[in-house]
């Protein structure tokens, strides 16, 4: 799946197009690699995001195969850092 999708899908930014503009800023990285928004996302990729004032760091778990409800999102990825950049 592509990141921007997931991105949204995920609840982690509120939009696809949010998620594309990141991208193209290099605020999100796969497996330490600045991203586009085209790049396919697999399990067990780590995603970090330097947005809103933090960098987040997740690790996906699974794939969603549609829309994902806001109670769930937590089953497909685990958070493993969350920073406060100052």
């Amino acid at each position: 799946m592509r990141i921007d999708i997931l991105l949204n899908k995920l609840c982690i930014v509120k939009t696809r197009s949010i998620a594309k503009n990141a991208c193209d800023k290099n605020v999100i990285l796969i497996n330490g690699k600045i991203s586009k928004a085209s790049a396919e996302v697999k399990v067990d990729d780590i995603i970090t995001i330097h947005m809103f004032g933090k960098i987040n760091v997740i690790k996906i778990k699974k794939i969603p195969d549609g829309n994902v409800a806001k109670r769930d999102v937590l089953d497909f990825y685990d958070l493993l850092e969350s920073n406060i950049v100052q």
